[in-house]
């Protein structure tokens, strides 16, 4: 073996140890240490409310949830789930449609 060929194999071996050992699933959301983790059943009660700040205190609250992301119509959202985060869909007429956590 040539040494350049050695200077180039050396640093795959290099990132070949970065690689992770443990595999992860990602349809499976991770474990939430906090202790912040959303739960929307208690907060459907508030669907089909007038979008407030007070509506959004009360529901980031109620969740239990540590974060509050508000969808507003038609505008994109990334697909991260969170399960700390609470989401409040609303219409054109400022009204929630449906409430999820992630």
């Amino acid at each position: 073996m040539s040494p350049h060929t050695t200077l180039f194999l050396l640093p795959l071996g290099l990132l070949a140890a970065c690689v992770p050992t443990t595999s992860i699933d990602p349809a499976t959301p991770p474990a939430n240490a906090s202790g912040d983790e959303c739960d929307a059943a208690p907060v459907q009660r508030f669907v089909g409310q007038r979008v407030t700040e007070a509506l959004g205190a009360e529901v980031l609250a109620t969740s239990g949830a540590r974060s509050l992301r508000w969808g507003a119509p038609d505008s994109a959202m990334t697909m991260d789930y969170r399960i700390d985060r609470v989401n409040v869909f609303y219409d054109a007429g400022m009204i929630v449609e449906r409430i999820t956590c992630g």
